[in-house]
């Protein structure tokens, strides 16, 4: 199954270490960070959970759940959080899944849909493209997706700006520039027309070029 940004995001019901959840009412109407792992105890991954265990308050403030997924067993999950907290200095608190049949590495096409077996005898490289982000917005819709290789950790202080600018944009008729952080100045939605822009924002704007609309960040 192909997914695309803009597509609901697959629902599914799976067990965590906080129980049992049903994905859609776990995300209720807020935000939801997705984010898979190719398999526990790792190195890299390890200091991914521990970092964004530190960040969990940042994505709180902005309305925004986290959740972890590796295929390996809940039980495996609970004593590598020991290790992460050992090692990065933070408690793992948000729920990690088990995905011991593939299951939801399959719904998220990170593993192909014929991929035969459960999590069993596999190791980190044959599950190497479970290493995703998926962002999801209130409407249960993928705002964004990322894939990464298994030896490049992830920026999260990047996904923490991109959820900024998704959120400021689905509330004011901007865009983000590239680089674009908290304070910035935005550009104004080429969907919005000269007219409906001065009602918008009436303090003016700078245009470089006509389709280049620059205004200071609405609040």
């Amino acid at each position: 199954m192909s997914l695309r940004i803009n597509d609901t995001a697959p629902d599914f019901t799976a067990n965590t270490t906080q129980g049992s959840i049903r994905f859609h009412d776990w995300i209720g109407d807020g935000w939801a960070i997705l984010f898979s792992h190719p398999k526990d105890f790792t190195p890299v991954c390890t200091t991914e959970l521990g970092y964004m265990a530190g960040m969990e308050s940042e994505f709180n403030k902005r309305n925004c759940k986290l959740i972890g997924l590796s295929v390996d067993p809940v039980e495996s999950h609970g004593k590598w959080v020991g290790d992460i907290e050992e090692t990065q200095g933070h408690a793992v608190k948000y729920p990690m899944i088990g995905d011991t049949e593939l299951e939801v590495a399959k719904l998220y096409n990170m593993l192909p849909a014929e991929e035969p077996g459960t999590s069993e005898g596999r190791t980190a490289a044959t599950n190497a493209t479970v290493r995703s982000v998926f962002v999801i917005g209130p409407d249960k819709k993928i705002k964004l997706m990322m894939t990464y290789p298994m030896t490049t950790g992830r920026n999260f202080d990047e996904i923490l700006r991109a959820l900024d600018s998704m959120q400021l944009t689905a509330k004011h008729k901007v865009a983000t520039p590239a680089n674009w952080k908290q304070g910035d100045d935005v550009i104004i939605a080429g969907s919005v027309t000269d007219e409906d822009a001065k009602k918008l924002f009436p303090a003016g704007w700078k245009a470089p070029k006509p389709y280049l609309r620059v205004v200071k960040q609405p609040t």
